[in-house]
């Protein structure tokens, strides 16, 4: 009987052992970035368009309307609080979620400018509610008391969008007004309301028969562009870069 005799190797080390000392722990894998990390100030807009319109729905239509939604003909009898809460009305689901599709994007780099901090989120919801009473004021600078119900946040979220304009023409800081970002934004933004002038209705999607207040978004888009740079003057540590 033949009899084989192996002779035992010694264990090679391993790649994370160094002599005799302690061991070297091994690369850990890399941080996945979360898919879904919007500022909560963004997410807590959308929640307001969106939850807000749920709320709407649990109570009559004409009461609501008739209490809250916004006309030029309420500025003459002393209603001006309807300029602030029509901004919180919408007409159907797609109106809601369309305006909290815009809004969640469009919102993410003026909270970031802001911080998360309680003096930074004041600044962001009184810069959104600002642009939002402005756009209702433009509209009723141009149909002096009509008695058209003027509904959504439209023109607050068009205050974002210009406001982003300017903070992604300036990398997260406050660019140029006549940016080339602002004046591409602004162009396509008065090219579709221009569309829903002259289509009405029929160019927005799930808009049903109401009519499309366009004016107010053209001059929330206005607004926000002007009113950024003197609320990013006001942000929590911006520093001598954040308005330019």
């Amino acid at each position: 009987m033949t009899e084989s005799r192996f002779e035992k190797t010694p264990e090679e080390p391993s790649p994370w052992s160094q002599g005799s000392g302690p061991p070297i722990e091994p690369p850990s894998a890399p941080r996945r970035e979360p898919i879904f990390n919007a500022p909560w100030q963004a997410v807590a807009v959308v929640t307001l368009i969106v939850g807000g319109y749920a709320l709407q729905t649990l109570f009559p239509v004409d009461a609501v309307l008739g209490a809250w939604a916004f006309a030029p003909a309420n500025l003459t009898p002393g209603r001006w609080e309807t300029v602030v809460t029509s901004i919180f009305l919408h007409g159907s689901w797609a109106h809601a979620m369309m305006n909290g599709a815009f809004a969640l994007a469009f919102a993410a780099p003026l909270a970031r400018l802001f911080g998360p901090k309680p003096e930074g989120a004041l600044l962001f919801f009184s810069f959104y509610v600002a642009c939002g009473v402005l756009a209702n004021l433009g509209y009723a600078v141009l149909h002096p008391g009509s008695q058209a119900l003027v509904v959504g946040a439209s023109g607050a979220v068009s205050g974002l969008m210009g406001a982003a304009a300017r903070l992604i023409a300036g990398e997260g800081r406050v660019g140029p007004i006549f940016s080339r970002t602002v004046l591409g934004m602004g162009g396509g933004w008065f090219a579709i309301n221009l569309l829903m002038a002259v289509f009405g209705a029929g160019f927005v999607p799930g808009n049903g028969n109401a009519g499309v207040a366009w004016e107010a978004h053209i001059a929330g888009f206005v607004v926000g562009v002007l009113l950024i740079g003197l609320f990013a003057r006001l942000a929590p540590d911006s520093g001598p870069g954040a308005q330019a």
